[in-house]
């Protein structure tokens, strides 16, 4: 681990680590080489997920016509963290966390070269196999990389890391889904899938050299099967929970977004099919880059305009979601690109201020101990609500719903728990206001 400054009373009194300065940003990356290496290589395979993630709505759209088999894609997505993710924290508090993202970029590597082998419509299957696969890799690899940021950083690095890393995240998503869409549209979805592969390759490159130590854990005996599937976990988890009214009420933030979450699928139709007949990617890499753009700026905006307070983020939650079903009633009667630009960028803004919030809500208020376990919880919830949402909205697609109404139907049931939330706010107000 990084040694954590002890110099003098001067050195202390810098403003080293202030997380709106962009000199804390310049400081970190001269003075931490290790973080700086580990940063770039999520930023290379951060950026190659979102040229695969648009290749495969491309592949699929020519393939099938069908908004299901682009649900289907997007649930394979969604499946493996749901049963994998409390299994995959375990084996990330056991072993090399170094080793596990290698081994995990390595491999991912080949799976995502599989997809070449996709050239009929009777090779679908294959598409949901892979992406199966590929996500099951990642819920290992992710709260490996998670969990090592504390290795690389001190104490009063790690704030600053963590906010770089969400900024990273939308930022990705911006510039990836962009220029993968503008890839795939000029030189076709295969080069994107091969770029993709070469970015796992370029992470696993920088990782070998990455100098990130290995602490074994506390207890020596092997973890007995409910240990390692994460069964215990979980369960314990669940009992804090059910104890905690207010961790409870936090959890379903995140879930209450996910009720719509079919709406990932239809910004992929309109891109490709209601904005533009036999898409290449281009409309709907315009769509997904304008919500990394959104969810960039939506917690910035809210903390500004609404305050930092504990009591002033679960006002910023309520507003969200009315935030969200106006943003997304206007994008289903949008008639051109242009117009739905505006509504996917405001519908984002009001997403990332729930999931930030939330987030921020329960790091502050959940000990320690439990913290873990309570965010595998909200995960696992969180992706079976959402794997069911975009299987209905496949579903109603397939069935030749109109994706107009679909959105304007998944943009209304948004109010739901936006009601919830501001009857939650004004029955709690007393207990709130002392936060």
């Amino acid at each position: 681990m990084k040694a954590v400054n002890i110099s003098g009373p001067e050195e202390q009194a810098k403003p080293f680590l202030a997380v709106g300065r962009f000199q804390s940003y310049k400081t970190l990356f001269t003075t931490n080489r290790p973080f700086r290496r580990f940063w770039l290589a999520g930023v290379i395979s951060q950026m190659g997920n979102w040229f695969n993630y648009i290749a495969i709505f491309v592949l699929l759209t020519k393939l099938t016509g069908s908004g299901g088999a682009v649900s289907w894609f997007l649930i394979a997505k969604f499946i493996p963290t749901t049963f994998l993710g409390p299994a995959a924290g375990v084996v990330a508090d056991r072993f090399s966390r170094k080793t596990i993202m290698i081994i995990s970029d390595l491999l991912r590597i080949f799976i995502v070269l599989g997809f070449l082998f996709v050239r009929r419509p009777e090779h679908v299957w294959l598409v949901y196999i892979l992406a199966l696969v590929q996500e099951s890799i990642w819920t290992f690899y992710d709260p490996a990389r998670q969990a090592s940021v504390p290795n690389l950083c001190s104490p009063e690095e790690l704030l600053l890391a963590n906010s770089l890393s969400g900024a990273t995240w939308s930022i990705m998503l911006a510039f990836g889904a962009a220029l993968g869409g503008f890839v795939t549209h000029l030189f076709g979805w295969q080069t994107a899938i091969i770029i993709d592969a070469s970015t796992f390759l370029f992470s696993t490159l920088l990782l070998l050299r990455l100098e990130l130590v290995h602490l074994p854990p506390e207890k020596k005996e092997f973890p007995t099967w409910h240990d390692l599937t994460g069964i215990t976990a979980l369960r314990e988890g669940f009992k804090y929970i059910a104890q905690h009214k207010e961790v409870a009420t936090l959890l379903l933030v995140k879930s209450g977004w996910a009720l719509s979450g079919g709406i990932l699928v239809l910004l992929t139709v309109f891109g490709e099919q209601v904005f533009s007949t036999g898409g290449q990617g281009g409309k709907s890499g315009i769509l997904y880059s304008v919500r990394g753009i959104g969810a960039a700026l939506g917690p910035i905006l809210a903390w500004h305009y609404l305050g930092e307070t504990r009591r002033a983020m679960y006002r910023s939650i309520s507003f969200s979601f009315f935030i969200l079903s106006g943003a997304y009633i206007l994008f289903s009667q949008a008639p051109t690109l242009l117009w739905a630009i505006p509504c996917v960028l405001a519908g984002h803004i009001g997403g990332s201020i729930q999931w930030v919030f939330s987030t921020t809500l329960l790091q502050q208020i959940v000990p320690d101990q439990f913290r873990g376990r309570v965010f595998a919880a909200e995960m696992t919830l969180l992706t079976l609500i959402l794997s069911l949402s975009t299987y209905f909205t496949g579903l109603g697609l397939d069935r030749g719903v109109d994706p107009r109404l679909l959105t304007m139907r998944l943009a209304l049931i948004f109010l739901l728990p936006g009601i919830f939330w501001v009857t939650y706010s004004w029955v709690n107000k007393k207990d709130l206001g002392k936060l």
